[in-house]
């Protein structure tokens, strides 16, 4: 039985780590967990997240409806964006959205994160699409959003920021936080002279590893079929959903001609990461 009290915890432990890494500003963001079939806590609107006790915590249904919330706090006005994802993605039990200051930056520029320059962000995040804009606190944002939630685990939002998913709430701002962490490097690597992208080769290897350790979540892998292109990492962030082939529960591989269940344990991605760099010759 899900204890409520210590998810809560956790709810506003994620969201002080979220505002003292300047992922938010003032009162931005907010947070969901899913703790069972009916119910979800989420963060409640106006409120910092660097700030926030567990008497703060709201309990809401599948619909963004008030089942619990103290005096005073109501859902965040973003719930409708949390309640799409749990719906379209069984799979997920936690939901984070922030406004980190490189990724909102390349959401801000119109510039998706695809560029494949470091295995773990190949790896354990993918490819970060831009979800186009719409209104904060209206359907607009969740409507523009599904089209992605069946083939990835974060995403920018136009003009606004980021958001990510995952099985559990530590996965979930893991995520984000690999995020902005790819952003950062990408964006300081162009004022360098531009990042050095793996080439289609090693993209195809780093996909087998991933697949081979079978970690959990929806990950583009190579289904991307956009312009010929073999794999999402060197379509340029161009493609649409239109372009890809849902099966649930599994990752394409067009290049290899197989499929692998999406299924395992996101604390491999440590261990991975060293046999990644190993078998590329980075050390």
């Amino acid at each position: 039985m899900v204890n409520e009290f210590e998810v809560k915890k956790q709810i506003c432990d994620i969201g002080k780590r979220i505002y003292n890494r300047n992922m938010v500003a003032a009162n931005d963001g907010n947070i969901s967990v899913k703790i069972s079939d009916t119910e979800w806590l989420c963060t409640p609107t106006g409120v910092s997240k660097g700030f926030m006790t567990p008497e703060f915590i709201c309990k809401v249904d599948s619909k963004g409806n008030v089942i619990q919330a103290n005096p005073g706090f109501k859902p965040s006005s973003e719930i409708k964006m949390h309640m799409r994802v749990y719906e379209k993605r069984p799979d997920v039990g936690a939901v984070v959205h922030a406004h980190p200051m490189y990724g909102t930056a390349f959401a801000i520029a119109g510039i998706p994160l695809t560029q494949p320059i470091m295995p773990e962000a190949v790896i354990a995040l993918g490819c970060v699409p831009i979800a186009e804009y719409g209104t904060p606190s209206t359907m607009e944002i969740p409507d523009n959003l599904e089209k992605y939630l069946p083939y990835f685990d974060a995403v920018l939002l136009e003009n606004h920021g980021a958001l990510t998913w995952s099985t559990d709430l530590n996965a979930a701002y893991m995520k984000m936080e690999s995020l902005e962490f790819y952003a950062e490097l990408l964006y300081k690597s162009k004022v360098l002279g531009g990042p050095k992208e793996f080439d289609k080769e090693n993209i195809k290897k780093l996909y087998e590893i991933r697949r081979k350790f079978g970690m959990p979540g929806k990950h583009p892998a190579s289904i991307c079929l956009n312009k010929g292109e073999t794999n999402c990492h060197n379509c340029g962030g161009s493609c649409k959903h239109e372009d890809y082939k849902q099966f649930p529960g599994y990752q394409y591989d067009f290049v290899g001609g197989e499929a692998a269940p999406a299924s395992a344990d996101a604390e491999l991605v440590a261990k991975i990461t060293q046999q990644v760099i190993a078998q590329l010759g980075l050390k």
